[in-house]
């Protein structure tokens, strides 16, 4: 045995979890009883029939999933929970159906839903008809999330095979218990197949975390906390509140200081300038970074995270300024980080955040291999047909096609010395001139300030600085959420057809 496998914690049973977990006592099972021969699988065999009824004595359920509903801090949720015990398990026609059922039950009662796995796969003694079921219980997770509603995932310890390819990988937030073993091939088929021993370190949920496919690691006993914080930003709160813009605010380029914009480059600049990991910290109420792509990328200079800013909550997908520098420049991971965070917006039906935030994209092999371009434009197009309102926030600097991969949106704040330019400054005098010695010409000429930006109609709000964003961070943050809000307000009152139809695509 592994030192990994001796370090984990003693698994809990399904119902041992929903205690823990739950409001005490607020469970109430929606499962229809099962009896044993006469419940089991059209043609099992006396021998499976054996085990089924062996295995619902050694578990004390019925089956290898337990279904219901309970409160979380007095909130209503769905919940669906494997029971190990059970066949390993294991999901055959039974279990199949009751997690469709399940997933039905919550979507048509418009109720968020917690899945909590931990199986060995599909059920061998079922064979093709038990593995074909996986496409149900996807294609009911799909409607769920299709509904508008959440799907929580809590992965443990084991979670493989058919399970870990469907119910168990469609998440919209994913946590896992620590040293749990997750993935598609249990080791034991591979070390048959292959002759081979597995590489160790894998399919652990540390791995997982690592890699982007997961956004959590957290124990039992945490789970819950991590559940209600996510609920409390992703369960549909009251209607908007108007909020006002604040002072210190213009819609109206005349009424802006007149500052030479290389100064605004080189305030944009400044290490102690603060970004999006800043106005989280101070502005937003409930905060839950998610990880990387869900698919194997994660990119440590673009943050996605679920926020709440006082009554509107949001997905917030950032250019993380102190992440990205000569070593490590945004890259197409970190886009297609962004497009989850797009995608998530449409599912949850929650307002779509952007800040902006970048010394440009990656310029190297690595990133044109990885399809940097393609993920530019993809953004541009995700952005345009998001099915939420959509706010982008220009924090500081906004070069090249990362900064544009952000910015379509249905309103875009500008903080007074943020500015986009399709190269810094210093690229374009290069180009010009030939030297980087007339960058502050190039910034000039080039139209990059967000007073320019704003006379033109591209940006449609500034957030002044009093008199540099560096010098007053708590303050120009507060002032920053008070004007998202304030465009919020706005834009959650006005119906998903005119805002499709003002960004010029089809709303049907």
């Amino acid at each position: 045995m592994t030192d990994a496998a001796n370090s984990r914690p003693p698994r809990l049973s399904a119902r041992e979890l929903i205690e823990l977990t739950l409001d005490e006592g607020s469970f109430i099972s929606w499962d229809s009883p099962l009896v044993y021969p006469q419940d089991a699988a059209p043609g099992a065999s006396e021998e499976y029939v054996e085990q089924l009824i062996a295995a619902s004595e050694k578990a004390g359920t019925d089956e290898s999933v337990i279904s219901g509903e309970g409160k979380l801090s007095g909130r209503r949720i769905a919940i669906l929970a494997s029971e190990f015990r059970f066949l390993a398990g294991s999901i055959g026609k039974n279990a199949a159906d009751r997690i469709v059922a399940t997933v039905r039950r919550a979507t048509a009662e418009g109720l968020p839903l917690v899945a909590a796995p931990s199986s060995g796969g599909t059920r061998m003694q079922e064979g093709t008809p038990a593995f074909l079921q996986m496409i149900d219980i996807s294609k009911a997770v799909t409607a769920h999330k299709a509904a508008g509603l959440s799907y929580l995932v809590y992965l443990r310890h084991p979670t493989t095979g058919g399970v870990m390819a469907s119910w168990g990988s469609l998440g919209q937030v994913t946590a896992a218990e620590p040293k749990a073993m997750l993935g598609f091939l249990g080791p034991r088929v591979f070390e048959a197949i292959y002759d081979e021993e597995f590489p160790e370190g894998v399919q652990v949920s540390e791995n997982l975390y690592q890699r982007g496919i997961i956004d959590a690691v957290v124990t039992p006993q945490q789970v819950g906390k991590l559940l209600d914080k996510v609920l409390r930003i992703t369960s549909p709160a009251e209607g908007p509140i108007e909020v006002p813009r604040p002072q210190l605010t213009t819609q109206d380029a005349s009424r802006m200081p007149d500052v030479d914009v290389w100064q605004s480059v080189l305030a944009s600049r400044r290490t102690e300038r603060p970004g999006v990991r800043d106005l989280l910290r101070i502005a937003a109420n409930d905060v839950i970074p998610l990880n990387g792509t869900g698919q194997g990328e994660r990119d440590p200079g673009l943050l996605l995270a679920l926020a709440r800013f006082n009554s509107y909550a949001c997905v917030v997908l950032g250019q993380d300024r102190r992440m990205q520098n000569a070593k490590h420049q945004l890259g197409p991971e970190g886009l297609r980080v962004a497009r989850r965070g797009m995608q998530l917006a449409t599912e949850l039906g929650l307002p779509l955040v952007t800040v902006i935030d970048t010394p440009g994209a990656a310029l190297s092999a690595e990133a044109e291999n990885g399809g940097l371009a393609g993920e530019i434009a993809r953004c541009l197009a995700d952005l345009s047909t998001v099915r939420t309102p959509t706010v982008a926030i220009m924090m500081g600097q906004g070069t090249g096609g990362a900064a544009l991969a952000l910015l379509p949106s249905d309103r875009v704040i500008a903080a007074q010395h943020s500015w986009l330019s399709p190269l810094p400054p210093e690229g374009a005098s290069a180009i010009i001139h030939r030297t980087v010695d007339r960058a502050d010409e190039m910034a000039r000429s080039q139209q990059i300030s967000c007073k320019q930006m704003l006379a033109a109609g591209t940006i449609h709000t500034v957030v002044l600085e009093d008199p540099d964003a560096a010098d007053e961070p708590i303050e120009f943050c507060n002032r920053l959420s008070q004007t998202l809000q304030a465009e919020l307000s706005t834009l959650t009152r006005r119906p998903l057809q005119a805002l499709l139809t003002a960004r010029g695509v089809p709303w049907a």
